[in-house]
This record gives structure tokens, sequence and C-alpha cells, in this order.
């Protein structure tokens, strides 16, 4: 039986619900599909809010053939095969081939490298789909072939517009709930509308309830599961609660969690909440992230539980998050206040005989911010109550 989710996929940018910065009038998507312009991008955001059905819609509107491959299970040999296709038909015979990779961090530097020429050349033209930043997980020379498009969350108009296409009977109470609930992800949305609607006939705010306790929603990558598992490990690890932490990383890992991603979130952890109370804490959590790119799974779970260990037992100092939010408020606020004349750069005569750098001296114990902003102490202030002013560590 075909999943709701596809009986209702939008086959065109008019039934398409959201994005309007790319499929709006006169945006970039929109306009590429009515110039027919073919290029490669890549979709960089978050669960469920319309990567692979864009990609579709660009494809079928250029009349273009789509190739969907995952990078978690695609290889190098996929690629081939598509590339053998229609090999030696005359030119203009053949539709362009476009390839849509879900997941594309997924692929490891040596998979790009062996994809990068076929899209040089043009023989594939390469839609990627990412949850993670693709700067930090896509080689430069692909990523530079590429044009990137930043997706956001379905809003709760745009999700409530969604739930309708659905046409599955619900009240008001229930369809503000399941809004709530899937934080603007519509696939999200969709698989418990489904799921309700199998296991209890009828879709209300209880049974919707009843459906996201039961186990019939299993651990996913992109799902409410991953959310709620790497927040129990980042809070667990802030708590100071070793065993909490591993047994989350385990459970990630035994999940099919890319190990890379719980690295990474280590090392904005070592900063954010450790800090300056243990500096080698981001030495570690470094060293951790390069282990698992060198080694990967299964040895790397060996890195990630030393890592884990590690950082859950440091002691815990904030302050220099919330200096530097604090810092980045006046600096949206003010906008780009006059830096002290002492301490601007002088590389030409003119700017010295205006006086920059004048009277510079190294070790001065002189106020350097910008005027507006003299005696402003970011490491001392703007520390929330739950931190202690005279330590910076958490309160007791």
């Amino acid at each position: 039986m075909e999943p709701l989710a596809s009986k209702i996929r939008p086959t065109s940018l008019d039934e398409f619900v959201g994005q309007e910065h790319l499929v709006g009038p006169g945006k970039p998507l929109r306009v590429a599909i009515e110039q027919r312009h073919l290029f490669s991008f890549i979709f960089w955001g978050p669960p469920g809010v319309g990567k692979t059905t864009l990609a579709r819609i660009y494809a079928q509107s250029l009349d273009a053939k789509i190739y969907e491959l995952s990078a978690v299970s695609a290889g190098k040999d996929d690629i081939k095969k598509i590339i053998a296709e229609d090999a030696g038909a005359l030119p203009g015979l053949t539709k362009p081939k476009v390839l849509f990779l879900d997941e594309i961090h997924r692929f490891n530097k040596s998979q790009q490298d062996f994809l990068l020429p076929y899209v040089e050349r043009g023989d594939l033209t390469l839609i990627g789909a990412t949850t993670e930043n693709p700067s930090f997980e896509v080689i430069p020379a692909l990523l530079s072939r590429c044009r990137v498009f930043v997706l956001e969350e379905f809003s709760d108009e745009e999700m409530k517009r969604i739930i309708e296409r659905t046409k599955v009977k619900m009240d008001k109470e229930a369809k503000d709930w399941l809004v709530a609930m899937a934080g603007g992800d519509a696939r999200q949305a969709i698989a418990m509308i489904e799921n309700t609607k199998k296991l209890y006939g009828k879709v209300t705010k209880d049974t919707l309830t009843d459906t996201l306790q039961s186990k019939f929603l299993r651990y996913d990558k992109k799902g409410e599961e991953h959310y709620n598992t790497i927040s129990a490990f980042i809070k667990s690890m802030r708590a100071s609660q070793p065993d909490a932490a591993v047994y989350y990383l385990a459970r990630m890992i035994a999940a099919g969690e890319d190990p890379k991603f719980i690295a990474r979130r280590m090392v904005i952890f070592a900063s954010e909440d450790i800090g300056n109370a243990q500096p080698t804490a981001l030495v570690v959590a470094n060293a951790v992230f390069q282990a698992v790119d060198t080694i990967g799974l299964p040895e790397a779970g060996i890195n990630l539980a030393h890592g884990v260990a590690y950082l859950s037992k440091a002691p815990k100092d904030k302050s220099a998050y919330y200096a530097y939010k604090a810092a980045l408020e006046d600096a949206q606020k003010f906008g780009n206040l006059p830096i002290p004349m002492k301490i601007r750069n002088a590389p030409t005569k003119l700017m010295k005989d205006l006086g920059y750098g004048a009277g510079y001296e190294k070790y001065t114990k002189e106020d350097l911010l910008p005027e507006k902003l003299k005696h402003k102490k970011y490491l001392d202030e703007k520390i929330p109550d739950t931190i202690d002013q005279k330590s910076k560590k958490p309160k007791k």
C-alpha cells in the first residue's frame, strides 16, 4: 500500500507549501525552473521540510531523469551504473541525468572524489540533501560546484495546510497537538497521522499521544527520537553524569547514528559548557573527532566513549559562552562602532598621518573597547542566575 506521504506529495511548485524564499515568485529555485536552468545544488535543512519533493519537482520540470540514492547505502558502483545507462546513445536523444543524493554528508571523501568529475563534466547534475552543515561534510572541490540552498522548518500555519492535505478528519485540539509535536517536520506529522489511523481508526489528541508513546515509532535518525536522544546525551554530560552519557552514546551508535554528528556535538560542548574550567577539554574533543573521522565504526565507539567520560567528569564553566553571546548582542545592537585610533591598523603613510596606531602600547591597561562600550565586562556581566557570579560555575 502506498504510504500517505507519497500519496499527498506535491508534483509542482504551485502545490508545494513553504520555502517561499526559494520557490516564491522571482525566487532562485522557481526562476531556475522557469528558465529551465540545469545546475548542481545542495539542500541544507532540518528533516521533513521538502528536500526530496523539491528535487523531484525540479527534475520533472526540466524533463530530466532523476536517480535517487541514499549516501548511507549507496557507493561508487551505484554511480557507475547511472553513468553507464544510455552509454553510446546519440547526443540529444537522452534526457539529462539528475542524481538526488540524500544524506550527502554520509559520503566519505573517497566517494565524493569519485563523484566530482562526473559533476564537473555535466554527466550528472547533482542535488545533494543534508541536515548537516555542508561546509563541514562536503569536500571543497565538490561544494564549489554546487549552490547551497538553505531550507527552513515549516511554520505552524504551513504545517496546518500540509495536515489538511491528508484529508484525515481531526478536531482543532488534535491538529494543534500534532503541529506542536512535529516541530516543523512535515514527514513526522504525516507519519503520526498514518500510524494513528492504522492503530486506532481515528485521529484525536488522545490517540495521537498513545501512538507517540507506543513502540510503533522506532528510533529515526531524522525524527523526534533522534533529537530526544542527543538532548539526553548532552544534558547528561552537562550534569556530570558519565554513566547516563555513555548509555545515550551507546544507544545512538546502536541505532545507526552518524558518529561524526555525535563527535561534532562534543566539540561544541567542550567550549560551551566546560570552557575555561578545563581548556584541555576542547583539545580532547577535537582529538576524538579526528579519531572518529580516521578510524570509523565500530572501533571509533571506543574513542567516543573515552571522550564522553572525560567531558562528563570535567568541571563546567559557561562564562566564555555567555560573554560571547553578550558581545554578539552589542555588536548587532550598535553596529560598527568606531575602533579606538590607537589600535587601528596603519599600513600606509597617510593612515599614520591621520593618527592610526598613534600611541599604541603592547601591554597597555587602557580599555580598548569602542567609546560607547568603555568599561563593559562581558566575562563578569550578564551571567544567568544559574551561574555563580564569582566562580562562573553552576550554583549547587
